[in-house]
């Protein structure tokens, strides 16, 4: 047995260890604290005293500049978030119906009214999206819901639509499928 650290901690706590070193500083150097050399003057004038303890002029952009482009989400991320949202209980399904197109809401309706991510304390999250184009103008995309310590996984489609808006076409999530009604 290992005799105990200073302050009566066992020699392996985390206490023990985060007071004995300390982070390093890996920002970059600040104009402040920069050093420079000294300036050289070929006349006899002396130079004008150094004041480092000027804070440096913050940049402003001129009053006619163009405004920063805001990057705007992708149709996956705002689709899967939305989805997630009515699934879980937190968006009524009829939310849907401007997003959707075909069998997608009846397939939407049937997943919301089983709650398959309802979850009591913890709200589910989208933590990764993937996609791919089979072809211009649709997308085939998945996603993983978290919700605690449990993973989901959720599939759907979204077509461009003529009016250039993204509609889903198709969603499925891990369970049971809604049964199929043949079409004449």
């Amino acid at each position: 047995m290992r005799p105990p650290a200073a302050g009566g901690r066992p020699p392996g706590s985390v206490r023990a260890r985060a007071s004995r070193t300390r982070p390093a500083d890996t920002r970059p150097p600040t104009p402040s604290t920069a050093r420079t050399a000294p300036r050289r003057t070929t006349d006899s004038t002396p130079a004008p005293a150094r004041t480092d303890t000027a804070a440096p002029t913050p940049r402003v952009p001129a009053q006619g500049s163009r405004p920063a482009v805001i990057p705007q989400p992708l149709p996956t991320d705002v689709f899967a978030d939305l989805l997630v949202a009515v699934l879980s209980g937190h968006r009524p399904v009829h939310s849907m119906l401007r997003h959707t197109r075909g069998r997608a809401y009846d397939e939407l309706a049937w997943l919301a009214e089983r709650g398959p991510l309802r979850t009591r304390g913890t709200r589910p999250v989208v933590r990764d999206i993937g996609w791919c184009e089979p072809r211009p103008g649709a997308i085939e995309a998945f996603a993983r819901i978290g919700a605690g310590d449990r993973l989901r996984a959720m599939a759907f489609r979204l077509e461009l639509g003529q009016d250039l808006r993204w509609r889903c076409t198709a969603v499925e999530l891990g369970g049971p499928r809604p049964p199929r009604q043949e079409s004449d």
